[in-house]
């Protein structure tokens, strides 16, 4: 079971800031000691991790974008994942 909840709204740990890095070509996760390169489906949901959508919306946001996709359970996994990492909070 999920550690938060549909109508919860994640945003990123200030000590994190996320950017796209044009010479990575991806999305970045930068924080002081350093830099994590994210998958291009990471930083999709990271990017709308930003205080003001629930984790509901943010689900229905990239199955607009991507309609043939089954999302709920992979955002779930990864909203869980980055709470873990503390590059999350609720």
């Amino acid at each position: 079971m999920a550690a938060f909840a549909d109508d919860d709204i994640p945003r990123i740990n200030p000590m994190f800031r996320l950017q796209w890095e044009e010479v990575q070509d991806c999305y970045v996760l930068l924080y002081p000691e350093g830099m994590v390169k994210l998958s291009p489906s990471a930083g999709e949901i990271l990017k709308r991790c930003d205080g003001d959508k629930s984790v509901a919306a943010i689900i229905a946001g990239l199955t607009e974008q991507y309609p043939d996709a089954d999302l709920n359970d992979d955002v779930y996994k990864f909203i869980e994942e980055a709470m873990q990492n503390g590059w999350l909070k609720i």
